[in-house]
């Protein structure tokens, strides 16, 4: 009984320690993609920001197996404002290694990415911000996208304080 009793103390311990070590975390969220990202079909993230003053980082991240068949992601992020406006922003992210292996954390085949989409970020108004995340992928030489982007599993999305005293 005392050994199961060390055993889930260390195992709280180590949760609390790798919760705590993210201070600057402010929005993380994952969505499934594991069955294809369609083109037509934006991943969608809402976030009710009230700091109009503190700096922050703002990342798309991706996980990604090795059935991703491209090198590169182009993705456009539509950022919805409270006050209804509408910001486009058209991204294209470097995936793989000169030798062809997925960048990314990870040991599995499943490699997570954090894709900068806004450095040291002030938000201009308070209130709800809508961020849709849309895959653009292309093949060389067709105008029309990938209607089903295949080795993506997850998108998210993270907003990050840059103040790390807090």
């Amino acid at each position: 009984m005392l050994q199961r009793s060390k055993y889930i103390f260390v195992l709280f311990s180590l949760g609390l320690l790798l919760f705590s070590c993210d201070k600057n975390r402010v929005f993380d969220q994952y969505i499934s993609t594991a069955d294809g990202w369609d083109k037509k079909k934006a991943v969608v993230f809402n976030h009710e920001q009230q700091d109009t003053v503190s700096l922050y980082n703002m990342y798309v991240n991706v996980r990604t197996t090795d059935a991703y068949p491209y090198s590169n992601l182009f993705l456009i992020v539509e950022t919805g404002f409270p006050d209804k406006t509408v910001k486009r922003d058209t991204l294209e992210y470097q995936m793989t290694n000169p030798d062809g292996s997925m960048m990314g954390k990870g040991f599995s085949d499943v490699k997570e990415s954090a894709l900068w989409f806004k450095d040291n970020y002030t938000f201009p108004q308070a209130g709800k911000y809508t961020f849709k995340v849309f895959q653009a992928v292309r093949e060389v030489g067709h105008t029309e996208g990938i209607s089903k982007l295949d080795g993506i599993t997850e998108v998210g999305f993270r907003i990050e304080n840059t103040n790390t005293n807090e």
